[in-house]
Formats: structure tokens, C-alpha cells, sequence
């Protein structure tokens, strides 16, 4: 997942993956919060409407649905079986406490954008910090752990599939993957025989593969945003199919290249990127995977004694049919290369939601 990926893909293999509904959602409680992101979301998307109500029907709610939340998400399309369902969680929630009122923020005066000249310029910087990324690191370990998440109703019920921790070696410009635990037990299982959900290439691959002249990538600048206290330009880019690299695998017996679009931050202070996001376009209708994404934040790390910018969290997301796959991949405990010959693996917690958040412009 470091550099000299001869591509970036993202495999996905069906038949391991389990077709229940968790009766979990059944017990699930929501907020109105929630709730009224849940069914937007289902509007935007354009879930068949019988079926967004059967689930709602499933869930209770933690606060009181008033009938105006209801009328609200009516105008916003819901379909008559929603509207149906939202009464009847409207009724069951009659005694519950009310939703806290929503805070309502004055939005702050936007900082005008660089001058054109400058947004080029700073392109050009963070062209050649891309290109030589890999090597400008030092040969490192660290804990990579990776929480797989599916949903076959394609409604982002998240169901958990595993949990997978993994020593990942970067020596002279080349990672190597040793599985160490799955579901924290010992495995002798190699990652690359994994089945599930599974990708590569989304750090230094990524990075190079966008700023190389042939890929021939457009750049325009869209907003400033804060991320982890760092204020950041945030560039939108576009890699048309015929230069692209990025491959899509389904069950490995089917692959297909496809362009794609995302989102560059970077730190306005050291010109390096905080966060990159991309985003498949224009995938062959034809082709199992219809949508995949793939989005990358990284964080000032020490090794050593020395400061570098790597990554410290992915998130890949994919839909074939009505099937959702999520991987979400942390990188925890970075350390020199050798420093650890007789470590014994731990996976570590989660990462707080908010440490690849947006923070409130001020």
C-alpha cells in the first residue's frame, strides 16, 4: 500500500462474504439525527421505497419522533411506505425524551482563494513532493489493522466481517505484508490469499500515479479547510480512463480500468498532502463493481528521530449490486525498521471518527 505498486486496484471477491441481515439492526437505536440522515441518504441514493420502510420498521429510536420531522422528510420525497413506517416510529417514540435542539451556526466570512498564479505554482510543488515521496522515507514497521465491513442490503447497514492485523515492512521502497491475527487470533494465513474485500496501491502509488506528467491529471482549486489543525487547500483533480492505472478486480477473473476523480489537501504551511480522495468514474455498466472509492489521510508521524508525513487511515468503499463493502485501515506504531524482531502483536483500538474529520473553519 507504499510506493512502486505497479497500479492501484481494489479486488472484490463475493463468496466469502456472508448474505444474512444481523438481527442487530433490530435492537439498533437511533437518534432523530440519525434517523432523518438515514432517510435523506435513502432518498438521494433512490432506494426502492417498500424496502427502506421494512427497515425502518426494524428499528427503535433513542429520542421522540415529532410528526413535523416526518412532514419535513415527506417534502423531501420519501415515498408513501416511509411516510407510513416514520408514523408508526413516531407513535411508538410518543414517550421518549425530545431531540436537543439543533445549534444553529452563523456561517464564517470565506477566506478568498490564492491567486491563480500561486494555486499553479503550489500544483507544480506538490508535483515533484509526490513524485519523490518514496524516497524521502526511511525503511520502517508499523501495525496496519484493517476492520472489513459489508452490507447486503445496500443501505449501509454495516455488518462486521473481520478484523485484520498485519506487520507491514518498508524496506528499500518495498512493503511486504505478514497477517499476524485475524479476528485477534494467530493465523499462519497470508494476506494475499485473503477472499473479501481487498486493495492496494492507495499511498505512494496513489500519489505518483495522480502527479506524473502522463497521466496528464487536471487540477483547480476549491476551498481552503482545517484537517487535524492544519489549514489546507483543497484542489479537486480529474484522471481521464485512457490514462489511468487504476484497476477494478471483481472475483479475480474480471478487471477493468476506469478513470476517476477526487480531492487533494494540502497543508498551506509544508506544501505536503494531509489528505487525497478518489472516486470511479464512468465504470462499464456491464461491470459487476459499479462504484468504488478510495480516500487516504495522513499525519506527521516520528520515526526515530526524524518527522515524516505517512498514512494514518484509508477508507475503500465498493458496490456490486445491492452489496456494500468497507475497509477501514489504520496504521498504528511506526517505529525503525528491526526495532522489533520480538514484538508480540496487540491490535490496537480504533482511531477516533473526528481524526480524519473536517474541523469547523475559523
Amino acid at each position: 500500500m507504499f510506493p512502486r505498486q505497479p497500479a492501484l486496484r481494489i479486488c472484490l471477491i463475493i463468496g466469502v462474504i456472508g448474505l444474512g441481515v444481523s438481527s442487530a439492526w433490530a435492537q439498533a437505536k437511533l437518534s432523530i439525527d440519525q434517523l432523518r440522515s438515514f432517510v435523506e441518504s435513502s432518498i438521494k441514493l433512490k432506494h426502492p421505497d417498500r424496502q427502506v420502510a421494512s427497515y425502518l420498521l426494524k428499528l427503535k429510536l433513542s429520542e421522540r419522533l415529532d410528526l413535523s420531522t416526518v412532514e419535513e422528510l415527506q417534502g423531501l420525497g420519501a415515498g408513501p411506505d416511509t411516510v407510513a413506517a416514520l408514523r408508526k416510529l413516531s407513535e411508538g417514540s410518543a414517550s421518549l425524551a425530545a431531540a436537543p435542539p439543533k445549534v444553529e451556526r452563523i456561517a464564517p466570512i470565506p477566506i478568498p482563494p490564492p491567486p491563480v498564479e500561486a494555486q499553479n505554482k503550489l500544483i507544480e510543488e506538490v508535483r515533484e513532493y509526490a513524485l519523490n515521496y518514496s524516497k524521502n522515507l526511511p525503511n520502517f514497521l508499523c501495525t496496519q489493522v484493517t476492520r472489513r465491513y459489508y452490507d447486503p442490503t445496500g443501505l449501509e447497514f454495516w455488518q462486521m466481517q473481520d478484523t485484520l492485523t498485519t506487520r507491514l515492512s518498508f524496506f528499500e521502497r518495498k512493503e511486504s505484508y505478514q497477517l499476524v491475527m485475524i479476528n485477534n487470533r494467530s493465523t499462519t494465513q497470508s494476506y494475499e490469499s485473503l477472499g473479501g474485500a481487498t486493495s492496494t496501491g492507495e499511498f505512494g502509488s496513489m500519489l505518483q500515479e495522480v502527479f506524473e506528467a502522463k497521466t496528464e491529471a487536471t487540477f483547480q482549486w476549491q476551498r481552503w479547510a482545517t484537517l487535524r489543525g492544519h489549514r489546507a487547500h483543497v484542489y479537486s483533480y480529474r484522471v481521464p480512463q485512457p490514462n489511468s492505472k487504476w484497476h477494478l478486480s471483481y472475483e479475480r477473473s474480471q478487471e477493468v480500468i476506469v478513470g476517476y476523480t477526487g480531492l487533494i489537501y494540502v497543508d498551506r504551511d509544508t506544501g505536503m498532502i494531509l489528505k487525497m480522495t478518489l472516486q470511479a468514474e464512468n465504470v462499464p455498466p456491464s461491470f459487476p463493481i459499479s462504484q468504488a472509492s478510495s480516500a487516504v489521510d495522513y499525519d506527521y508521524m516520528k520515526i526515530g528521530d526524524q518527522t515524516h508525513l505517512l498514512p494514518l487511515k484509508a477508507e475503500v468503499r465498493m458496490r456490486s449490486a445491492k452489496m456494500l463493502t468497507r475497509n477501514l485501515v489504520e496504521f498504528h506504531l511506526y517505529r525503525k525498521f528491526g526495532a522489533d524482531t520480538s514484538i508480540t502483536f496487540e491490535t490496537p483500538e480504533a482511531l477516533p471518527e473526528d481524526a480524519t474529520k473536517e474541523q469547523a473553519p475559523k
